[in-house]
């Protein structure tokens, strides 16, 4: 007897394809996805489910699925599902590590870029007609950033992959880290110094975020850490939304505390429509597109394939969270 699987959202045919091979799928059809209700309703047959993080996987929603064997989250993070109470009910989560290491770089390069050099200002000003002299000596003036000092707040895959984009520029590289690791020693290796986060946050000219959303890291960006930046500094969060306090950002953007800030996460996804983010100049929004290139979102969605097929065949997954439900 074939498993019935729950799909959250369709993911490229690269994994899905795969899914529908080996299980009943039933895929959510619309981009909008599922409320918690919604999961539960379509779920509550299914052995297994693949998982976005937008859709909140907390106590009530496993206990409501008693079938439930694995949740295969198509992505990284997995701060929408609650890990502890899945382990006690002894189903496995897994997701979709390494894979889009580069992608997020790039697009944590991109905003930096962006927001140093105001492309987004620039664009508008030449779309909106205002651009009625050829050059001017003062138009949208930016910062360098070759030569500048870089600081990387959590050194993991990511971050190490920030620092080797930033020799190219030959940056001041500084980073910040919980405990020494082989990414650490490599970081170091490549001219980065390890430092504190006050430090890094008084001497960078730009400060990406690499941390994963945990209690510890919940607002560790707040009023204090933004006032101790320059007030010409950039900040890049392609992390998580809520590693911001994003009302202490809007009040450091508005009052020039820094220059500027590009961000692809937010506390709330997607953006209000009445966030005073869309009014500023000074910050450059995308929509949660960290991993968004075509090659890496169908290596994710490979991955998560697996992890599922392996969990419901009595294998253990090659991407496992919670290793101590593995009875082997």
């Amino acid at each position: 007897m074939r498993h019935r699987v729950f799909v959250t959202r369709r993911i490229p045919e690269s994994g899905l394809s795969m899914i529908e091979q080996e299980f009943d799928a039933v895929v959510w059809p619309s981009e909008e996805g599922p409320g918690k209700q919604e999961i539960i309703d379509n779920a509550k047959e299914c052995a297994g489910i693949v998982t976005l993080l937008s859709d909140a996987i907390d106590a009530e929603v496993i206990d409501a699925l008693p079938k439930l064997r694995v949740i295969s989250q198509y992505a990284v993070g997995y701060d929408n599902i609650d890990i502890e109470h899945a382990t006690r009910r002894g189903i496995l989560v897994t997701n979709t590590p390494g894979v889009l290491t580069e992608s997020t770089a790039d697009l944590a390069w991109a905003l930096l870029m962006a927001a140093s050099r105001r492309l987004v200002e620039a664009d508008g000003y030449v779309r909106r007609g205002e651009w009625r002299v050829a050059w001017g000596p003062t138009l949208l003036l930016g910062r360098d950033i070759y030569g500048a000092t870089i600081g990387i707040v959590g050194m993991g895959r990511i971050g190490y992959a920030v620092a080797k984009r930033a020799k190219g520029f030959d940056m001041r590289i500084l980073f910040t880290s919980r405990s020494k690791t082989p990414i650490t020693r490599q970081a170091e290796e490549l001219g980065a110094v390890r430092v504190d986060l006050e430090t890094l946050l008084r001497e960078s000219d730009f400060v990406s975020l690499h941390v994963p959303l945990t209690k510890d890291t919940r607002h560790m960006i707040g009023r204090r850490e933004l006032e101790l930046m320059k007030p010409t500094a950039v900040l890049v969060n392609t992390s998580r939304g809520a590693v911001v306090d994003e009302a202490e950002l809007i009040r450091a953007l508005e009052n020039d505390v820094i220059r500027a800030a590009g961000l692809d996460v937010f506390e709330r996804e997607p953006l209000p429509p009445d966030s005073p983010l869309l009014q500023l100049d000074n910050v450059v929004l995308a929509p949660h597109i960290g991993s968004a290139s075509i090659e890496t979102r169908s290596r994710m969605a490979t991955i998560c394939a697996r992890n599922l097929i392996a969990a419901l065949k009595g294998e253990k997954p090659p991407h496992l969270v919670n290793a101590e439900v593995w009875k082997g």
